[in-house]
This record gives C-alpha cells, sequence and structure tokens, in this order.
C-alpha cells in the first residue's frame, strides 16, 4: 500500500457481537483494509454509511427492524461511491435476487475461506461483481431456467403483491375468497421458486412478470 493507494474502507454490518468481533480481527490482519465502523442493526448501518465506506460488508437476516436488503437499497441510493458486499448464510435463490435487486455489487456466503474473502472485498471496492461459486451456479441456473408461466389470475395477485396488498384485501380487490388467495400464492411461489412475499415481488420484478 503507498500514499496513492489509502486502504479499503469498510463498514461492518451483522446483529451477531461475536461476528462483527471475529471479522474485525480477521480483517484488521490485512494493511490495505480499515474497518471504519461496526453496526448491528440496518437503520444503523445506513446512518453510519455516513463514514464513507468504501464497501459495507452486509448480513441479509439483522433481526428486528429493516433487513440487510432494504438497508443495502438505501445505502446505494443515499451514498455516492459505496458499494455494498453481501455477507451471509443464505444462499437462496430469493435471497439473492433480492440482494443483487436491491443494488448489491457482491454476494458471498461466510464459509469462504478469508482469503476469498479479502478479494472479494478489494473487487467491490473496485465495483467488480464477485460471488460465491454456489451462488454464480444459482445464478446461471436461473439463467438458464425458462421463463415460469403464470395464468392471468397469478398475474393479478402478484400485481396486488407488489402493491403491498395483504391477502384479505387481494380477496376484495379481486373479488375472490381469501382461502383461493392463498392457493394461488402457493403456486405462485412454486413456479417462482420463492417461499416470502418479498421474495415473489422481486423475483417477479426481475423476470417483468409483472402486469
Amino acid at each position: 500500500m503507498t500514499a496513492a493507494q489509502p486502504p479499503v474502507r469498510i463498514l461492518l454490518c451483522d446483529d451477531h457481537a461475536v461476528v462483527r468481533a471475529g471479522l474485525l480481527a480477521l480483517l484488521g490482519s490485512e494493511p490495505d483494509i480499515e474497518v471504519v465502523g461496526e453496526a448491528g442493526s440496518g437503520e444503523e448501518a445506513v446512518a453510519l454509511a455516513g463514514l464513507t465506506p468504501d464497501v459495507v460488508l452486509m448480513d441479509l437476516q439483522l433481526g428486528e427492524g429493516i433487513d440487510g436488503v432494504e438497508a443495502t437499497r438505501r445505502i446505494v441510493a443515499g451514498t455516492d461511491g459505496a458499494h455494498v458486499l453481501v455477507l451471509t448464510t443464505y444462499d437462496t435463490d430469493a435471497d439473492i435476487t433480492r440482494a443483487i435487486g436491491a443494488g448489491a455489487t457482491g454476494y458471498l456466503l461466510k464459509a469462504e475461506r478469508p482469503e476469498e474473502l479479502f478479494a472479494a472485498i478489494r473487487s467491490a471496492a473496485q465495483g467488480r461483481t464477485t460471488l460465491s461459486p454456489p451462488v454464480a451456479s444459482r445464478v446461471m441456473a436461473r439463467m438458464r431456467r425458462p421463463l415460469p408461466t403464470l395464468t392471468d389470475r397469478e398475474r393479478d395477485i402478484l400485481g396486488q403483491l407488489s402493491r403491498g396488498l395483504g391477502n384479505r384485501d387481494i380477496a376484495r380487490a379481486l373479488f375472490i375468497s381469501e382461502a383461493t388467495v392463498k392457493t394461488h400464492l402457493g403456486r405462485i411461489y412454486d413456479k417462482l421458486g420463492v417461499d416470502t412475499r418479498a421474495g415473489a415481488v422481486s423475483v417477479a420484478k426481475e423476470q417483468r412478470l409483472l402486469p
């Protein structure tokens, strides 16, 4: 590292203090990486983004409050130059799609070796995408997979979901029963490979399935 190459400034966000302490110790062994702040919640990470980090190491599940995806979205929208590198144990299609859709530069699993984490941080600081091999495999598999075929009713329900409506309000808007809404939601989840409402909306937006 030279005067012309300042250290990569890192903001940590993980709701487990033990994990943050471990990452602090690990990153402290690298002379070209400097931790400038640590957050235990999504809201705290958004606030600390004012420290102008180059890279935010972001977990996805953060307990109460906003999750890592929403924190990522706010940080990317509210900062100039901060790159979010997701560091998590979750590698479902829905998690990956939501994080990348929110603007994450990379997606790394906590099982990766320290050397791979260091390399991913340096790449993220330069705006280059880094994906853990299992994550890259999932992304490629999704790209090769044919787009799901949804019925008109399923598209209608997805459209209502994207507006943030609950099952009762969807049923009223479409003049169907709540039981019918739940049945269609189950089919939508299966077709999109997700298990949450947010995941369904995220995948639907990515694949342009919304009416």
